[in-house]
C-alpha cells in the first residue's frame, strides 16, 4: 500500500515497527550541544536515587546515556520498575 503522503522508504511514525531500533546518541548532530533543562532535572533525580553524583557540564549525548543508565539501576522507566 502506497500513501501519498509518504516521502521516504522509512516506517511511518506511529506505526508499529519491531524492527527499529533507537538512534546511538553518539551519533546525533546535536549531541554535542549541552545537555537540555529537562535532561538536567531529570539526571538530577535520578543521580540523586542512585546515590551518583554527575557533572553538570553533559552533552545532550552523554546525559542520555547516563539516564539510560541510572533508569536501569533505579528501576524507573521500566515496566516493572519501582514507583
Amino acid at each position: 500500500m502506497t500513501d501519498s503522503n509518504t516521502r521516504s522508504n522509512e516506517p511511518m511514525l506511529g506505526e508499529d515497527n519491531p524492527g527499529t531500533t533507537e538512534k546511538d546518541p553518539e551519533r546525533w548532530v546535536t549531541g554535542d550541544e549541552p545537555m537540555t533543562g529537562a535532561q538536567r532535572s531529570y539526571l538530577d533525580t535520578l543521580a540523586r536515587e542512585a546515590g551518583e553524583k554527575l557533572s553538570p557540564d553533559l552533552t545532550k549525548a552523554e546525559a542520555s546515556e547516563h539516564i539510560d543508565r541510572l533508569q536501569r539501576a533505579t528501576g524507573r522507566g521500566t515496566s516493572g520498575g519501582n514507583q
